[in-house]
């Protein structure tokens, strides 16, 4: 009996949550709309864009080749590579 009892208060809480988070999204929602703005983009929002306000995200860090050997030498040194693996690594890089 008191399992079901437990398993009973835990659903009414959960779904009292439900609710109340429910109706302050409605009325933020409403809010925005009054004052012009547009609201936040609903959950599952895709990510194609970010919403009006954020900054962009930054540019993707660019690999140059220097860049590139300095890895390639580091993980040969740590012995992740043995000679042979970097030599082919580093032909590839190089273009060879």
């Amino acid at each position: 009996m008191g399992l079901l009892r437990g398993i009973a208060r835990t659903a009414v809480v959960a779904g009292t949550a439900t609710a109340v988070s429910n109706r302050v999204t409605r009325r933020q929602a409403v809010r925005a709309q009054a004052h012009g703005s547009a609201p936040y983009p609903p959950r599952g929002y895709g990510g194609q864009y970010p919403p009006p306000g954020y900054p962009p995200p930054p540019p993707p860090a660019q690999n140059d080749l220097s860049t590139q050997l300095a890895e390639l030498t580091e993980l040969h040194d740590r012995g992740v590579l043995d000679d042979q693996e970097f030599a082919a690594a580093k032909a590839k890089l190089l273009g060879i």
